[in-house]
């Protein structure tokens, strides 16, 4: 088996953390080896507020997924959410030296370190940059600038803040937990790569990720990632209020919202009643259906209310930015029965509910490409397209791993492990920038400075939680 394909994603979610490893199969889609799951301890609206428990619940779903695959995981690609994200737009730009040189890699970076150094409000970091479109010399709507001419070069961004303490928060609990952390991605994007088509994407589409403690919202459109958004509310708000409203206790509460929850009153009849056990030798307790979804009802619809506000907010009514493909809703609170009934009627516009088994490989559980784990398998996803540049580290239980250079590109990655006994790592680093140079029309450039990006941004946060011991 092909250890340098597989990769693992953590999803740190409030109500659960799931480890997920994964490989590509021969066809190009996803093959889970293994899922690791554990009861989310310490993590509220998507931030850590107890690191010992959260460490606790780590190496858990990580030890369940070790033993699921016969794999031991070394390193992996977590997903960062919460309260404290926030997105702005900028537009940047660059006075090129010479012009009569094609803009290159170089150009692209220097443009995005310029970015980087954008001042933010105390206490925050930027998580993500982004770049949208370009504009070089005043001609605009330029999706690839690479090999074009030009003195100015001018792009707007999607720039993604965040909290630095909590994303360092993360950081010590995936370093405490005895694995490596090899990347970062914000969460709506890892479940827009897991659910939503190319074609969706193109058109203009709303992702809304229902979750336990957040719910998260990706607008793209032309393939463009253009507007997020974390809404500090999700599913546990709602069995809260079924808590209150029922008088009934949490397990009771979120087992009533899962088996018998509707966010549609209307298709309950009155007489519909199911029966509580009694705590501790008391009578049992007879609760409406009718009622229990008026009370679900109330809160989606403050939900959704939210998100739609940040939808409108992107501008979603402007005939240029106009939404064709709709939304789609993924996470476990799209579960939720006649929620894509509701979402419709509240936004008026054309609603799915996101699977993530487009990506997967047919022989997948029906578990697996639940709305539930489209977090997880984006993050298994991102971590493989991470791999093509460093390989992950991992190692087959009671086998040698086998050598891999690191930022050796697929295209030359095969021949070097041939040819290893006489190649030298110079000789190969150098033939890789080159391979890189000719290959740089057929790689994206929002996905080439993602990873530069990302690399030295993670090698920060090590850096920090080395200097801190």
């Amino acid at each position: 088996m092909e250890k340098d394909n597989i990769a693992v994603g953590l999803d740190i979610g409030t109500t659960k953390i799931v480890a997920m490893i994964g490989k590509k199969n021969e066809y190009g889609k996803l093959e889970i080896l293994g899922i690791g799951k554990s009861k989310s301890l310490g993590v509220a609206r998507g931030v850590v507020n107890n690191i010992t428990q959260t460490i606790q619940s780590i190496q858990q779903a990580i030890l369940e997924a070790e033993t699921n695959s016969g794999y031991k995981i070394k390193d992996v690609v977590v997903g960062i959410a919460g309260q404290h994200i926030r997105s702005i737009q900028h537009t940047d730009y660059i006075s090129r030296n010479n012009p009569e040189e094609v803009i290159g890699e170089n150009d692209i970076q220097l443009l995005i370190d310029q970015v980087n150094k954008l001042a933010m409000l105390p206490g925050e970091e930027i998580i993500h940059v982004l770049p949208q479109e370009f504009k070089i010399d005043g001609q605009s709507e330029i999706k690839e600038p690479i090999g074009m001419y030009g003195g100015r070069l001018e792009s707007s961004f999607h720039v993604v803040v965040g909290q630095a303490s909590s994303i360092r928060n993360v950081g010590r609990c995936i370093q405490s937990s005895g694995i490596e952390l090899s990347g970062l991605t914000l969460e709506p994007l890892a479940s827009a790569d897991a659910v939503l088509s190319q074609e969706e994407k193109e058109a203009g589409v709303a992702l809304i990720d229902i979750g336990g403690g957040t719910t998260d919202l990706a607008i793209f459109k032309d393939g463009i990632i253009r507007h997020t958004a974390v809404i500090p509310f999700g599913g546990n708000v709602i069995t809260e209020d079924i808590k209150e409203g029922c008088s009934i206790i949490e397990k009771q509460a979120e087992l009533l919202k899962i088996k018998f929850g509707s966010a549609w009153p209307g298709e309950n009849k009155d007489n519909e009643i199911v029966s509580i056990p009694g705590l501790r030798g008391r009578e049992p307790k007879e609760i409406s259906l009718k009622n229990l979804s008026k009370i679900i009802h109330a809160r989606v619809v403050e939900i959704i209310e939210q998100v739609f506000a940040e939808i409108k907010a992107y501008g979603h009514e402007d005939p240029r930015k106009k939404l064709i493909a709709g939304i789609v809703l993924t996470g476990g609170g799209a579960q939720l029965k006649h929620i894509k009934q509701l979402v419709e009627y509240i936004t008026g516009m054309d609603t799915r509910i996101g699977y993530p088994n487009e990506h997967l490989a047919g022989n997948s559980s029906e578990e697996i490409s639940s709305p539930l784990f489209a977090t997880a398998v984006g993050l298994v996803m991102n971590s493989i397209e991470n791999s093509t540049q460093s390989a992950v580290r991992m190692e087959v239980v009671n086998e040698q791993p086998r050598v891999v250079y690191r930022n050796v590109p697929p295209v030359t990655q095969q021949r070097y492990e041939v040819e290893e006994s006489y190649i030298e790592r110079e000789e190969a680093v150098e033939q890789s920038r080159e391979v890189r140079s000719n290959a740089a029309v057929e790689e994206s450039t929002e996905t080439k400075i993602r990873r530069s990006f990302f690399d030295r941004y993670v090698d920060k946060i090590k850096d920090f939680l080395d200097n801190a011991e």
